[in-house]
C-alpha cells in the first residue's frame, strides 16, 4: 500500500471557509486514493492569494513526503504547475508525486510545464511594458509601482548532470533538510517522555516514520541526528 500526503489548494480565504473548489479536490484524492488502495498520511491544504510567494503547507507537505517516504498528491497539476512557488519547491525537494488529473505526468513534464510557464511569464512582462509604454506616449498618467509576482521560474539546465563535488553538495543539503524535518518530531517524543535513544526510535518508527534511506530507525540513527543537529 502506497503513502500520500494529498495538498489541496485554494486562492482565498473565503474559498477556505466555505470549502468552495476543496470539495471537489478531495472527491477526486479520495477517489485516486480507493483506487490505488493508497493510504493518506496527511491532508494539508493551502489558502493563498496570488500576492504570496510562500507556501507553508506546500513546505509541510514536502517534508511530511520525506519523513514518510510518500508521494505529494495533488488534485489538479495543470493549475499548480502554473504557480512559480509551487514548481519550484516540488523540482528542489526530491519528492515523487501524483496528479490525479494527469497520473502520467513525470518530473520531465514538470520540468516542461515550468519552461513554458517562464516562456509565458516574461511574455506577460513585456506585453505588459509595451501597453504602459504606449499609454505613456499617448499621455495616460500611470499611477505608482503595483506589486508583481517575478517572471523566473527555474532555470532547466540547473536540473543537468552535475558532476562529483556538486553531488556531494547536494547530498548535504538533503541530509540537512532531513535533519531540520525530522528534529522537530524527535523533540516533540523527548517531550512526551522518550528519555533514550532506543525509546526515541522506537516511537518513530510506531508512528510510521521512516530513516532517511527508507530502513526503521535504530537508536544510532537518532544519535546521528541530534549530533548533526548541534552543528546546523
Amino acid at each position: 500500500m502506497g503513502k500520500f500526503v494529498s495538498y489541496l489548494r485554494v486562492s482565498t480565504q473565503k474559498q477556505g471557509r466555505s470549502g468552495l473548489g476543496l470539495d471537489a479536490q478531495r472527491e477526486a484524492v479520495g477517489g485516486y486514493l480507493k483506487g490505488a488502495a493508497g493510504f493518506q498520511v496527511k491532508e494539508l491544504i493551502e489558502v493563498e492569494s496570488g500576492k504570496r510567494s510562500d507556501r507553508p503547507e506546500l513546505a509541510r507537505a514536502l517534508a511530511l513526503c520525506r519523513l514518510h517516504r510518500a508521494r505529494l498528491l495533488v488534485a489538479k497539476l495543470d493549475r499548480l504547475a502554473r504557480n512559480v512557488a509551487f514548481v519550484s519547491a516540488l523540482m528542489e525537494a526530491g519528492v515523487k508525486f501524483v496528479a490525479v488529473d494527469l497520473p502520467e505526468a513525470n518530473e520531465l513534464t514538470v520540468h516542461i510545464m515550468a519552461a513554458m510557464a517562464e516562456h509565458e511569464a516574461k511574455a506577460i512582462s513585456e506585453r505588459t511594458k509595451a501597453a504602459l509604454a504606449q499609454a505613456k506616449l499617448r499621455g495616460v498618467k500611470l499611477g505608482g509601482p503595483r506589486n508583481q509576482e517575478g517572471g523566473l521560474i527555474w532555470d532547466v539546465g540547473r536540473v543537468s548532470h552535475l558532476g562529483r563535488p556538486r553531488a556531494k553538495e547536494v547530498r548535504r543539503e538533503q541530509h540537512r533538510r532531513h535533519v531540520e524535518d525530522i528534529l522537530p518530531v524527535i523533540r516533540e517524543k523527548q517531550r512526551l517522555g522518550a528519555t533514550s535513544l532506543r525509546q526515541i526510535a522506537d516511537a518513530l518508527n510506531a508512528d510510521g516514520f521512516t530513516a532517511r534511506w527508507g530502513g526503521k530507525w535504530q537508536a544510532n540513527t537518532v544519535r546521528r541526528i541530534l549530533a548533526s543537529a548541534e552543528g546546523i
